[in-house]
């Protein structure tokens, strides 16, 4: 079986990054979310409870990475990982895509960031 429910776009002002004014000021950052979830109870019996909410769901995102200033966007979508997975067992897994349209590169570039995928440990 393979249910996911996802997050795309969610955008955060926060201040992650190694240089001084990024610390400062901050920035916009996009984050895109993969729940691995079991969605055949809810899916049969129309129930909240069966599933996890959306809204609580970016509620945890949000404060885990904004909460906190980090150095590498790696550590930041990390966070969130982790966030995501102590506050919802329903989660199996989590894929964490955090895009820094604004990161201080020499070039013209149209997207940059960082994904990762955490799996609950059994």
């Amino acid at each position: 079986m393979s249910d996911a429910i996802f997050i795309k776009g969610l955008l955060i002002h926060a201040r992650h990054g190694v240089l001084e004014h990024e610390s400062e000021v901050g920035q916009r950052f996009v984050i895109d979310l993969e729940l691995d979830i079991d969605l055949s109870d809810s899916s049969r019996t129309d129930r909240l409870s069966d599933t996890v909410s959306y809204s609580n769901v970016v509620t945890t995102a949000t404060s885990a990475f904004k909460d906190t200033n980090y150095y590498l966007l790696e550590r930041a979508a990390g966070a969130v990982a982790d966030a995501i997975l102590a506050a919802f067992p329903r989660i199996r897994a989590v894929k964490v895509t955090v895009h820094k349209p604004h990161a201080p590169i020499a070039a013209i570039f149209e997207d940059v960031g960082v994904v990762l995928t955490r799996t609950r440990q059994s």
